[in-house]
């Protein structure tokens, strides 16, 4: 049985994700649609890119991933179909791929153009509904596109690094449910400029010197848990996704708030890190 996923911004209010569902179904019953979220924040490339770029790998290979964000067909936004891993994904050309493809090469990648066939105003139900079914039932990538070798960028993915090679630059892509703010800095990319160095990371007024390996390393264990007073602590870690993440320790955005809170951090923002002199 094929798979598709959904990830948009359209949220659980409106009838948008309901309706997708419903066209899949209309075309094929023997299908299985999955979530994976509908919460990305309005037309944020950036988030919607790093959401499916942590997700689609758990999936089984030949699983049909639809992005829903930024859709709206333009002679600058056109519309894409990209095999990639033995995945394959549908969206606009709009740089939401481009995180992806630059860990993996793509194995095809199409201009949609189909559009002349289906009457529409919203993409993700008409358009690409469409595409996903096709290829559900085996239906290959040249006969709803014409083959492209390049793709949009995102803008800020790679992080600057000077000529000296004393400093990162970095900025923050994400913020997860917990106010945890995610930064576009890998570890892979961090520990080939740092080379051992000690060094500081500076967001806004807030400065680290140390990068855990999970959260719970902030604590020491040796105090008496009464003692401790560690819930709200601010700390660095590399997350699951390997990408550097300022965090609070427990953090809870509904009620004593979450790093991008507490720090006044938030999307787009710089993260620097200066590495010392050996």
């Amino acid at each position: 049985m094929a798979i598709i996923t959904l990830t948009t911004d359209f949220g659980e209010k409106d009838h948008f994700a309901g309706a997708i569902k419903g066209a899949v179904y209309s075309e094929l019953e023997d299908i299985r649609i999955v979530d994976i979220s509908h919460s990305v924040s309005p037309f944020n490339i950036s988030e919607a890119a790093y959401i499916i770029q942590n997700a689609y790998s758990s999936f089984p290979k030949g699983t049909i991933h639809i992005i829903g964000i930024d859709s709206e067909l333009s002679p600058e936004n056109k519309h894409i179909a990209v095999k990639l891993d033995d995945h394959y994904f549908i969206c606009a050309n709009n740089g939401i791929m481009s995180m992806i493809c630059a860990e993996i090469a793509p194995e095809k990648i199409v201009e949609i153009n189909i559009h002349d066939k289906v009457e529409t105003s919203f993409p993700s139900l008409d358009v690409f509904v469409k595409v996903a079914c096709h290829i559900a039932r085996g239906g290959t990538l040249e006969i709803i596109g014409k083959v492209i070798n390049t793709i949009k960028p995102i803008k800020n993915l790679i992080p600057f690094v000077n000529d000296e090679q004393n400093q990162i630059i970095g900025t923050v892509i994400y913020i997860d449910n917990y106010g945890n703010v995610v930064t576009n800095i890998r570890r892979k990319f961090f520990e080939n400029v740092q080379k051992t160095r000690a060094y500081d990371i500076s967001a806004r007024s807030h400065k680290f010197q140390k990068i855990y390996n999970k959260y719970s390393d902030i604590i020491d264990f040796n105090i008496d848990e009464s003692k401790r007073n560690d819930e709200g602590k601010g700390l660095v870690v590399f997350n699951s996704s390997e990408y550097l993440e300022i965090a609070v320790y427990k953090s809870n955005c509904t009620t004593v708030g979450g790093a991008s809170t507490l720090m006044g951090l938030k999307t787009m923002d710089t993260v620097t890190i200066n590495f010392s002199k050996k």
